[in-house]
């Protein structure tokens, strides 16, 4: 099975890309056309592959979702402990309402 990286990329159209702290401008007089493909070629050529596009509001900004084959950052799931399992309503609580079945 293979592992999986990703990385997000917040795109605003009219002319900045901020890859995880990383700063890309628009040059003066170059197409937006222009300036996507030279973000996507900068990540590319670093082995990422776009897979997603999230739009964002308002409409000239989104996140530009990338994966590679990788090691990726594994989050294992926090065992539950019985002081953080989900605790039943107090029945004694005011905000707690009985409805009984006729």
């Amino acid at each position: 099975m293979s592992a999986w990286e990703y990385k997000v990329v917040y795109v605003d159209f009219r002319g900045r890309v901020s890859i995880e702290g990383e700063e890309l401008y628009l040059e003066k007089g170059q197409r937006r056309s222009e300036f996507v493909r030279r973000v996507l070629n900068h990540l590319g050529k670093d082995g990422w592959e776009l897979v997603g596009v999230h739009p964002l509001w308002p409409a000239e900004t989104s996140y530009m979702v990338f994966k590679r084959e990788g090691v990726g950052e594994a989050i294992a799931p926090k065992p539950e402990t019985a002081e953080e399992a989900p605790k039943e309503p107090d029945s004694s609580s005011q905000d707690t309402v009985k409805i009984s079945q006729a």
